[in-house]
Protein backbone atom coordinates (compact mmCIF):
# COMPACT_ATOMS: atom_id res chain seq x y z
CA UNK A 1 0.00 0.00 0.00
CA UNK A 2 2.78 2.43 0.90
CA UNK A 3 4.54 1.65 -2.40
CA UNK A 4 1.35 2.33 -4.38
CA UNK A 5 0.66 5.64 -2.63
CA UNK A 6 4.25 6.78 -3.11
CA UNK A 7 4.24 5.86 -6.81
CA UNK A 8 0.80 7.41 -7.44
CA UNK A 9 1.84 10.66 -5.75
CA UNK A 10 5.04 10.79 -7.79
CA UNK A 11 3.12 10.15 -11.03
CA UNK A 12 0.59 12.87 -10.22
CA UNK A 13 -2.31 10.41 -10.19
CA UNK A 14 -3.39 11.30 -6.65
CA UNK A 15 -2.91 14.16 -4.21
CA UNK A 16 -3.58 14.71 -0.48
CA UNK A 17 -7.21 15.56 0.19
CA UNK A 18 -9.44 17.32 2.70
CA UNK A 19 -12.60 16.02 1.02
CA UNK A 20 -15.61 15.35 3.29
CA UNK A 21 -15.93 11.85 1.78
CA UNK A 22 -13.65 8.83 1.87
CA UNK A 23 -14.02 5.43 0.21
CA UNK A 24 -12.41 2.26 1.53
CA UNK A 25 -9.10 1.25 -0.05
CA UNK A 26 -7.66 -2.27 -0.18
CA UNK A 27 -5.94 -4.86 -2.38
CA UNK A 28 -7.06 -8.31 -3.53
CA UNK A 29 -4.93 -11.11 -4.96
CA UNK A 30 -4.68 -11.69 -8.72
CA UNK A 31 -4.29 -15.03 -10.50
CA UNK A 32 -0.68 -14.22 -11.40
CA UNK A 33 0.22 -13.70 -7.74
CA UNK A 34 0.13 -9.91 -7.93
CA UNK A 35 -2.25 -7.52 -6.21
CA UNK A 36 -5.21 -5.65 -7.65
CA UNK A 37 -6.21 -2.26 -6.24
CA UNK A 38 -9.83 -1.99 -5.10
CA UNK A 39 -11.63 1.13 -3.86
CA UNK A 40 -15.16 0.83 -2.53
CA UNK A 41 -17.01 3.40 -4.62
CA UNK A 42 -20.46 1.85 -4.13
CA UNK A 43 -21.79 4.96 -2.42
CA UNK A 44 -20.54 7.26 -5.17
CA UNK A 45 -21.71 4.92 -7.93
CA UNK A 46 -25.21 4.77 -6.45
CA UNK A 47 -25.72 8.49 -7.12
CA UNK A 48 -23.74 8.73 -10.36
CA UNK A 49 -25.60 9.59 -13.56
CA UNK A 50 -24.69 6.85 -16.02
CA UNK A 51 -22.97 7.75 -19.29
CA UNK A 52 -24.99 5.73 -21.85
CA UNK A 53 -22.07 5.01 -24.18
CA UNK A 54 -22.26 1.39 -25.41
CA UNK A 55 -19.64 -1.27 -24.83
CA UNK A 56 -19.03 -3.55 -27.83
CA UNK A 57 -20.94 -6.83 -27.97
CA UNK A 58 -18.00 -9.24 -27.96
CA UNK A 59 -19.66 -12.17 -29.80
CA UNK A 60 -20.88 -9.83 -32.53
CA UNK A 61 -17.44 -8.23 -32.85
CA UNK A 62 -15.77 -11.64 -33.21
CA UNK A 63 -18.03 -12.48 -36.15
CA UNK A 64 -15.81 -10.16 -38.21
CA UNK A 65 -12.89 -12.62 -38.15
CA UNK A 66 -13.74 -14.65 -41.27
CA UNK A 67 -10.60 -15.23 -43.32
CA UNK A 68 -8.22 -14.01 -40.63
CA UNK A 69 -5.08 -16.13 -40.29
CA UNK A 70 -2.76 -14.02 -38.14
CA UNK A 71 -3.57 -12.43 -34.80
CA UNK A 72 -1.98 -10.13 -32.22
CA UNK A 73 -3.50 -9.11 -28.91
CA UNK A 74 -2.55 -6.09 -26.84
CA UNK A 75 -3.32 -5.25 -23.22
CA UNK A 76 -3.01 -1.60 -22.23
CA UNK A 77 -1.14 -0.59 -19.09
CA UNK A 78 -2.91 1.53 -16.44
CA UNK A 79 -5.15 2.77 -19.22
CA UNK A 80 -7.79 4.43 -17.05
CA UNK A 81 -5.19 6.57 -15.31
CA UNK A 82 -4.56 8.39 -18.59
CA UNK A 83 -7.94 10.13 -18.40
CA UNK A 84 -7.95 13.39 -16.41
CA UNK A 85 -10.74 14.04 -13.90
CA UNK A 86 -12.35 17.48 -13.94
CA UNK A 87 -10.67 19.36 -11.11
CA UNK A 88 -13.86 20.37 -9.33
CA UNK A 89 -14.92 16.69 -9.21
CA UNK A 90 -11.71 15.32 -7.73
CA UNK A 91 -13.03 15.47 -4.15
CA UNK A 92 -15.68 12.86 -4.99
CA UNK A 93 -13.00 10.22 -5.59
CA UNK A 94 -11.36 10.63 -2.17
CA UNK A 95 -10.24 7.52 -0.30
CA UNK A 96 -8.44 6.84 2.94
CA UNK A 97 -5.65 4.49 3.98
CA UNK A 98 -3.86 3.92 7.26
CA UNK A 99 -1.39 6.59 6.15
CA UNK A 100 -3.62 9.39 4.96
CA UNK A 101 -6.50 10.80 2.94
CA UNK A 102 -6.13 11.23 -0.83
CA UNK A 103 -8.12 12.00 -3.97
CA UNK A 104 -7.59 11.09 -7.60
CA UNK A 105 -6.57 13.52 -10.31
CA UNK A 106 -7.06 10.82 -12.95
CA UNK A 107 -9.80 8.28 -13.59
CA UNK A 108 -9.45 5.31 -11.20
CA UNK A 109 -10.76 1.77 -11.39
CA UNK A 110 -14.12 1.22 -9.74
CA UNK A 111 -16.15 4.21 -10.89
CA UNK A 112 -19.42 3.36 -12.63
CA UNK A 113 -18.60 5.25 -15.82
CA UNK A 114 -14.92 4.33 -16.04
CA UNK A 115 -15.25 1.47 -18.59
CA UNK A 116 -17.51 3.35 -21.02
CA UNK A 117 -15.50 6.58 -20.79
CA UNK A 118 -12.37 4.68 -21.76
CA UNK A 119 -14.25 2.79 -24.47
CA UNK A 120 -15.24 6.12 -26.01
CA UNK A 121 -11.60 7.19 -25.91
CA UNK A 122 -10.24 4.01 -27.50
CA UNK A 123 -12.96 4.05 -30.17
CA UNK A 124 -11.84 7.54 -31.08
CA UNK A 125 -8.25 6.35 -31.45
CA UNK A 126 -9.17 3.47 -33.78
CA UNK A 127 -12.45 4.69 -35.27
CA UNK A 128 -11.54 4.03 -38.92
CA UNK A 129 -9.93 0.65 -38.12
CA UNK A 130 -12.69 -0.92 -36.02
CA UNK A 131 -14.11 -3.92 -37.85
CA UNK A 132 -11.33 -3.58 -40.44
CA UNK A 133 -8.56 -5.50 -38.72
CA UNK A 134 -9.03 -4.18 -35.17
CA UNK A 135 -11.36 -5.06 -32.30
CA UNK A 136 -11.07 -2.89 -29.18
CA UNK A 137 -12.83 -3.79 -25.94
CA UNK A 138 -11.92 -1.25 -23.25
CA UNK A 139 -8.19 -1.89 -22.72
CA UNK A 140 -8.01 -5.13 -24.74
CA UNK A 141 -7.14 -4.91 -28.44
CA UNK A 142 -7.15 -7.64 -31.08
CA UNK A 143 -5.47 -7.12 -34.46
CA UNK A 144 -6.39 -9.67 -37.14
CA UNK A 145 -5.28 -10.07 -40.74
CA UNK A 146 -5.51 -12.43 -43.69
CA UNK A 147 -1.75 -12.41 -44.34
CA UNK A 148 1.47 -11.83 -42.41
CA UNK A 149 2.40 -8.93 -44.67
CA UNK A 150 -0.85 -7.12 -43.93
CA UNK A 151 -0.59 -8.01 -40.26
CA UNK A 152 2.84 -6.45 -39.78
CA UNK A 153 1.53 -3.25 -41.35
CA UNK A 154 -1.64 -3.23 -39.23
CA UNK A 155 0.18 -3.90 -35.96
CA UNK A 156 2.63 -1.11 -36.73
CA UNK A 157 -0.28 1.27 -37.36
CA UNK A 158 -1.99 0.27 -34.09
CA UNK A 159 1.20 0.75 -32.07
CA UNK A 160 1.86 4.09 -33.77
CA UNK A 161 -1.58 5.35 -32.79
CA UNK A 162 -1.19 4.15 -29.23
CA UNK A 163 2.12 5.98 -28.96
CA UNK A 164 0.62 9.12 -30.48
CA UNK A 165 -2.10 9.14 -27.81
CA UNK A 166 0.30 8.25 -24.97
CA UNK A 167 -1.27 4.82 -24.46
CA UNK A 168 1.10 2.04 -23.45
CA UNK A 169 0.88 -1.76 -23.47
CA UNK A 170 1.77 -4.40 -20.90
CA UNK A 171 4.36 -6.20 -22.99
CA UNK A 172 4.22 -9.29 -20.80
CA UNK A 173 0.52 -9.72 -21.64
CA UNK A 174 0.82 -9.07 -25.37
CA UNK A 175 1.14 -11.69 -28.10
CA UNK A 176 2.27 -10.84 -31.62
CA UNK A 177 1.89 -12.55 -35.00
CA UNK A 178 0.14 -15.70 -33.74
CA UNK A 179 -2.04 -18.24 -35.52
CA UNK A 180 -4.05 -18.73 -32.32
CA UNK A 181 -4.72 -16.40 -29.38
CA UNK A 182 -6.97 -16.31 -26.33
CA UNK A 183 -9.00 -13.10 -26.34
CA UNK A 184 -11.76 -12.15 -23.91
CA UNK A 185 -12.38 -15.75 -22.89
CA UNK A 186 -12.32 -17.28 -26.39
CA UNK A 187 -9.57 -19.19 -28.19
CA UNK A 188 -9.46 -17.72 -31.69
CA UNK A 189 -7.85 -19.18 -34.80
CA UNK A 190 -8.50 -19.34 -38.55
CA UNK A 191 -10.75 -22.36 -37.87
CA UNK A 192 -13.08 -20.42 -35.59
CA UNK A 193 -13.71 -19.96 -31.87
CA UNK A 194 -13.32 -22.38 -28.97
CA UNK A 195 -13.74 -22.19 -25.22
CA UNK A 196 -10.71 -21.25 -23.16
CA UNK A 197 -9.31 -24.55 -21.82
CA UNK A 198 -8.47 -22.90 -18.50
CA UNK A 199 -12.10 -21.93 -18.00
CA UNK A 200 -13.30 -25.35 -19.17
CA UNK A 201 -11.10 -26.96 -16.52
CA UNK A 202 -12.55 -24.63 -13.91
CA UNK A 203 -16.07 -25.78 -14.82
CA UNK A 204 -15.28 -29.49 -14.88
CA UNK A 205 -13.67 -29.23 -11.43
CA UNK A 206 -16.48 -27.08 -9.99
CA UNK A 207 -17.95 -28.62 -6.82
CA UNK A 208 -21.71 -28.86 -6.40
CA UNK A 209 -22.98 -25.44 -5.21
CA UNK A 210 -24.08 -25.40 -1.58
CA UNK A 211 -25.74 -21.98 -1.55
CA UNK A 212 -27.94 -19.89 -3.81
CA UNK A 213 -25.06 -17.50 -4.45
CA UNK A 214 -22.75 -20.36 -5.46
CA UNK A 215 -25.32 -21.70 -7.93
CA UNK A 216 -25.87 -18.23 -9.40
CA UNK A 217 -22.12 -17.87 -9.81
CA UNK A 218 -21.83 -21.25 -11.56
CA UNK A 219 -24.72 -20.51 -13.93
CA UNK A 220 -23.30 -17.07 -14.69
CA UNK A 221 -19.98 -18.67 -15.59
CA UNK A 222 -21.63 -21.38 -17.70
CA UNK A 223 -23.94 -18.90 -19.43
CA UNK A 224 -20.94 -17.07 -20.89
CA UNK A 225 -20.32 -20.12 -23.09
CA UNK A 226 -23.93 -21.08 -23.76
CA UNK A 227 -23.52 -20.59 -27.52
CA UNK A 228 -21.20 -23.62 -27.56
CA UNK A 229 -23.72 -25.93 -25.86
CA UNK A 230 -26.60 -27.35 -27.84
CA UNK A 231 -29.95 -27.05 -26.04
CA UNK A 232 -28.32 -25.08 -23.24
CA UNK A 233 -31.60 -23.82 -21.80
CA UNK A 234 -33.03 -27.34 -21.61
CA UNK A 235 -29.87 -28.77 -20.06
CA UNK A 236 -29.62 -26.00 -17.46
CA UNK A 237 -33.38 -25.84 -16.86
CA UNK A 238 -33.47 -27.97 -13.69
CA UNK A 239 -30.73 -25.75 -12.20
CA UNK A 240 -32.40 -22.45 -13.03
CA UNK A 241 -35.63 -23.87 -11.58
CA UNK A 242 -33.91 -24.06 -8.19
CA UNK A 243 -33.67 -20.25 -8.20
CA UNK A 244 -37.32 -19.50 -8.90
CA UNK A 245 -39.05 -17.52 -6.23
CA UNK A 246 -35.74 -16.18 -4.86
CA UNK A 247 -35.21 -18.98 -2.32
CA UNK A 248 -33.02 -18.48 0.75
CA UNK A 249 -31.65 -22.03 0.53
CA UNK A 250 -31.08 -24.56 -2.24
CA UNK A 251 -33.40 -27.55 -2.39
CA UNK A 252 -31.52 -29.95 -4.66
CA UNK A 253 -33.53 -32.45 -6.71
CA UNK A 254 -32.34 -35.56 -8.55
CA UNK A 255 -33.02 -33.77 -11.84
CA UNK A 256 -30.93 -30.78 -10.76
CA UNK A 257 -28.00 -32.99 -9.71
CA UNK A 258 -28.12 -34.79 -13.05
CA UNK A 259 -28.32 -31.47 -14.91
CA UNK A 260 -25.32 -30.12 -13.02
CA UNK A 261 -23.20 -33.09 -14.10
CA UNK A 262 -24.55 -33.05 -17.65
CA UNK A 263 -23.78 -29.35 -18.04
CA UNK A 264 -20.22 -29.91 -16.83
CA UNK A 265 -19.82 -32.76 -19.32
CA UNK A 266 -21.06 -30.53 -22.15
CA UNK A 267 -18.05 -28.28 -21.65
CA UNK A 268 -15.65 -31.11 -22.50
CA UNK A 269 -17.38 -31.93 -25.80
CA UNK A 270 -18.15 -28.43 -27.09
CA UNK A 271 -17.51 -27.81 -30.80
CA UNK A 272 -15.38 -25.25 -32.57
CA UNK A 273 -17.65 -22.49 -33.86
CA UNK A 274 -16.69 -21.49 -37.38
CA UNK A 275 -16.51 -17.83 -38.33
CA UNK A 276 -19.62 -16.87 -40.37
CA UNK A 277 -19.14 -16.78 -44.14
CA UNK A 278 -21.54 -14.28 -45.78
CA UNK A 279 -21.07 -16.06 -49.12
CA UNK A 280 -22.67 -19.26 -47.80
CA UNK A 281 -26.32 -20.02 -47.12
CA UNK A 282 -27.47 -19.43 -43.53
CA UNK A 283 -29.87 -21.94 -41.94
CA UNK A 284 -32.09 -21.19 -38.96
CA UNK A 285 -33.46 -23.98 -36.76
CA UNK A 286 -36.02 -23.11 -34.10
CA UNK A 287 -37.68 -25.18 -31.39
CA UNK A 288 -40.46 -24.16 -29.05
CA UNK A 289 -41.58 -27.55 -27.75
CA UNK A 290 -40.29 -27.44 -24.17
CA UNK A 291 -38.65 -24.03 -24.27
CA UNK A 292 -37.61 -21.46 -26.83
CA UNK A 293 -34.37 -21.79 -28.74
CA UNK A 294 -32.77 -21.24 -32.13
CA UNK A 295 -29.60 -22.21 -33.99
CA UNK A 296 -28.01 -20.23 -36.81
CA UNK A 297 -25.70 -22.43 -38.88
CA UNK A 298 -23.99 -22.89 -42.23
CA UNK A 299 -22.91 -25.94 -44.19
CA UNK A 300 -19.16 -25.98 -44.85
CA UNK A 301 -17.65 -28.41 -47.33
Amino acid sequence: MEDYIEAALAAGHIRPSTSPVAAGFFFVGKKDGGLRLCIDYRGLNAITIRYPYPLPLVPAALEQLRGARVFSKLDLRSAYNLVRIRKRDEWKTAFHTTHGHYKYRVMPFGLANTPVVFQALINGVFQDLLGKGVIAYIDNILVYSTSMEDHVRQVREVLTRLQRHHLYVKLEKCEFHQTMVTFLGYVISRQGMEMDVVKVRAVTEWPAPATVWELQRFLGFANFYRKFIRNYSSVAGPLTSLLRGKPKRLAWTDQARAAFQQLKNCFTTAPILRHPDPDLLFMVEVDGSSGLGAVLSQRHG
